[in-house]
């Protein structure tokens, strides 16, 4: 039996994209010259910044549950 998870979704990417986040900013505190993951990091929180950019400007309700949910610091436009 299968679940039906929307993991196309925004709200959904974003979470995924939180965990991955934080473990590689665990990672980097340790490994301070990696440049190569710290790239990854900033990509990272690029495409989540977009995701969030666009929930914003579709549903502001589910942007601000989406901040609350996953702890995270509202955009600055």
């Amino acid at each position: 039996m299968t679940q039906d998870i929307n993991t196309g979704s925004s709200h959904y990417q974003i979470g995924i994209l939180t965990t991955r986040i934080q473990n590689l900013s665990l990672h980097l505190r340790k490994n301070k010259k990696d440049y190569a993951s710290r790239r990854g990091l900033m990509k990272m929180l690029s495409q989540r910044k977009r995701l969030l950019k666009y929930i914003y400007r579709t549903d502001i309700n589910l942007y601000q549950s989406t901040l609350k949910a996953f702890q995270i610091r509202p955009l600055k436009f």
